[in-house]
């Protein structure tokens, strides 16, 4: 979420207001997509979907699902609630959620039922978490981090007080969680990932992803704005890896700054909607004739106004630089008024032009490590990056797409084969309706791509296929692989829009296959709420309510799922779980294994009516025995099916279920 720190370039939380205009697309236009086919969805094509129309209310709001239920609403604590929730990680029987205020820890050893461990007072934003082990890491970015943790924000531009960074807390004892460390960057972390190096046992690796402003070099030595084509150790178009010794990790330190942008150029974009220019435009004449200071964007063209600590900062400088103390005054006030415009533009990178360089201060937002692959995905505000992740120390670009689409590259998420990727778009920032009727389908949306050749080729977009009202935040932000066997399913979380379940399996096509959603928080004005991030973690669903607290879900069979799905995806456990980390999915022998790869083989029309009837009375059979009868039951299956394998109907489900069996067969059981 970009709701405090939004890509228009190096400093634009700084200087500008909450509620920011909208922000440039980048496009390369050799990847740029043709879809005059694709309109927004109307309100008429959705008038029977449950989601439209829901009634309003923080704790009362109506509730629509298909295809999954609801088994637990936690409301944030005390100090916690109303204060922004963020993202979550999981170690064993615990959620940890990221919150503006500090994390808060939840049980979820009985999932219909979380309840809470602790709430740990650490003020910053995002407060996205990450653990590893007995180590949880979260991000701080926001002025108002302090390197204890206390609650009153460090003053002035530079304070020794400041923290924005990575935090390391040891969570050995989960109910009293230790800061063991703070490793400060020159950008913050708005998000962070940790990095597993399969070679190396005794480290791990965290990529920082920040997009706030340079902190200047009196508050953290070697932060520089320099140009980075006349100064290689500019703090811009860089990302900080920190690396982190187990057995000693207050020792953890930025070991490279990775330059993965080189190269990289600007693109076209769609800019903004005439709704939203219109909007920009009358909120600046409002505030000049309220006596505020505003500038043009110089990469959107739209005008801006400028945060009140940001005009004061200014200011305070020219008082100093004529060698003046105390209040500034009204010459200083013309005076700024007069240079404001140049200001913005160097800040903001002059406004980039397609095809030349990127803008300065383009950072990845989210970058997924795929480990078992040696692969990651940077969704990098303006492009969609492959990395070559085998030495997690110096990631290398392989590949790069960008998307006249795409207001901003926010999160990426692989098959798990590695054979296609998906980006989310968060087009708005988080903060904004984007899944209004008027709201063109392909933005604010996912695209998924195949990778062939480590080149990445665009296939479709997804994006929730219902409305939302124009006071509900909507648009593409956090989720995960949900490990049904043979298909590539996802779960994410769209903020107001709810949470979609939809089936990527071929990438052409990706459909919803299941939802939750509730009514706006507020009905007459925009109010924040929403899922932030949505994940599966062993057998249940979790997402984190930005204003309510924690939902926990579960799938329930419909035509697109059965429960045999269901009950092979519940066989794949993990002992921890971060979002910006994809572990590899396997699936132990079972027979709801099996029975799922003959329900697909079935719905996919790989074997007559008839058949499927034979294999499953067979399966059935051989379950109601047991020990060295059922082995021989199963193989005697697996063979007859060798007729049937060589259909290559969907990705060969056939030969899946074969294998299945088989592999059943080989598991001694009691």
């Amino acid at each position: 979420m970009k709701q405090m720190f939004h890509r228009a370039a190096l400093a634009a939380a700084a200087i500008v207001v909450a509620a920011c205009t909208q922000q440039p697309v980048q496009t390369s236009p050799a990847t740029t997509q043709s879809n005059s086919q694709l309109r927004g969805p109307t309100g008429t094509r959705f008038q029977n979907d449950a989601r439209v129309g829901l009634s309003a209310g923080l704790f009362d709001a109506g509730v629509a699902t298909s295809g999954m239920r609801v088994v637990a609403s936690a409301r944030s604590p005390e100090g916690f609630l109303g204060i922004t929730n963020s993202d979550l990680a999981f170690s064993g029987n615990y959620v940890i959620q990221g919150n503006y205020n500090g994390p808060v820890i939840w049980d979820i050893s009985n999932p219909a039922n979380p309840t809470l461990v602790a709430a740990v007072t650490c003020p910053a934003s995002q407060n996205d978490v990450s653990v590893y082990g007995k180590l949880l890491f979260l991000s701080a970015e926001a002025f108002n981090g302090r390197t204890d943790c206390g609650t009153q924000a460090p003053t002035g531009q530079s304070n020794p007080a400041r923290f924005r960074g990575v935090r390391v807390f040891d969570i050995s004892d989960i109910r009293n969680p230790k800061l063991v460390a703070g490793v400060q960057t020159c950008r913050g972390s708005h998000t962070h990932t940790v990095v597993e190096n399969p070679r190396d046992r005794e480290n791990i690796y965290i990529y920082v992803s920040g997009s706030a402003p340079i902190r200047p070099g009196s508050e953290l030595e070697g932060c520089t704005t320099d140009d980075p084509a006349q100064n290689p150790n500019s703090s811009l178009l860089k990302i900080e890896i920190i690396k982190v010794p187990l057995n000693n990790p207050a020792a953890a330190a930025i070991v490279n700054r990775a330059d993965i942008f080189t190269g990289l150029t600007e693109s076209a974009s769609h800019g903004p909607t005439e709704a939203e220019r219109r909007v920009a435009i009358t909120r600046a004449d409002s505030a000049r004739r309220a006596g505020g200071f505003v500038a043009q964007n110089p990469q959107t063209n739209l005008p801006i106004i400028l945060n009140p600590n940001f005009v004061r900062a200014q200011l305070d400088s020219l008082v100093r630089a004529r060698g003046g103390s105390g209040a500034p005054t009204g010459a200083d006030s013309t005076a700024l008024r007069t240079d404001l415009q140049s200001i913005v533009n160097r800040l903001f990178g002059q406004g980039a032009q397609p095809g030349g360089p990127i803008g300065r201060g383009q950072q990845c937002h989210d970058i997924t490590v795929y480990p078992a692959l040696g692969l990651a995905g940077g969704a990098c505000e303006g492009h969609g990056i492959l990395l070559d992740i085998s030495n997690p120390e110096r990631p290398v670009r392989i590949d790069a797409v960008a998307d006249s689409n795409f207001a901003y590259w926010h999160s990426a998420t692989f098959s798990n084969d590695g054979s296609k990727i998906l980006f989310s778009d968060e087009w708005g920032g988080g903060g904004a309706p984007k899944c209004r009727d008027t709201d063109n389908y392909e933005w604010g949306s996912n695209a998924i791509f195949r990778i062939e050749n480590r080149k990445m080729i665009f296939e479709s977009y997804y994006k929730i296929p219902t409305v939302q009202t124009a006071q509900e935040n909507c648009v593409a932000h956090n989720g995960s692989l949900v490990p049904v066997p043979g298909r590539d399913i996802m779960v994410q979380s769209w903020y107001q829009g709810g949470v979609s379940v939809f089936d990527w399996t071929d990438p052409k096509n990706p459909q919803e296959i299941a939802f939750f959603d509730r009514g706006p928080v507020d009905a007459n004005r925009p109010s924040m709420g929403g899922a932030w991030s949505t994940y599966w973690y062993n057998g249940a669903i979790y997402s984190s309510e930005i204003a309510r607290g924690l939902d926990v879900a579960e799938l329930t069979p419909t035509q697109y799922l059965t429960q045999n799905e269901i009950d092979a995806a519940k066989t794949v456990r993990f002992n921890e779980f971060n979002a910006q980390g994809q572990p590899q999915l396997n699936w132990p022998p079972s027979f709801a294994l099996a029975k799922a790869f003959l329900d697909q083989a079935e719905r996919n029309n790989c074997l007559s009516a008839s058949r499927v009837g034979e294999v499953r009375t067979a399966i059935a059979a051989a379950e109601r025995t047991t020990g060295t009868a059922r082995q021989q039951a199963l193989q005697a299956l697996a063979g007859t099916l060798n007729r049937d394998a060589s259909n290559s109907c969907d990705n060969n489900k056939n030969q899946q279920l074969q294998r299945a069996l088989q592999q059943l067969a080989g598991v001694t059981i009691s």
